[in-house]
């Protein structure tokens, strides 16, 4: 009888083990899937901020390099990003502070 409780246990120890394990996976490969699509979000809105200014700009030489101020615009967002992604800001802080940078 002894014996039977000792296994009992073990495959209880056991089974909640996995249990663990696979809920830790689970959480793991959402946040994945949510910055996955945070990221195409923000890709998303970059191409349109990017066809808002080419419809806006002036008629341009073809060779004229895009401005700076778009790399660095990508840049911010892209740091704001892996920032929210990282746990440093929350999906407030992140919406504001992009907001900002997009100037909405």
């Amino acid at each position: 009888m002894a014996r039977t409780a000792v296994i009992a246990g073990t495959a209880t120890a056991v089974s909640g083990s996995m249990r663990n394990k696979q809920m830790a996976n689970a959480q793991a490969q959402q946040a994945q899937q949510q910055e996955s699509q945070q990221q195409a979000e923000m890709q998303a809105q970059i191409a349109s901020l990017q066809a808002q200014q080419a419809a806006a700009a002036p008629a341009a030489p073809a060779a004229a390099p895009a401005p700076s101020g778009t790399d660095a615009l990508m840049e911010q967002l892209t740091k704001l990003a892996q920032a929210n992604a990282a746990g440093l800001l929350n999906d407030e802080e992140y919406a504001a502070a992009k907001a900002k940078a997009l100037g909405i």
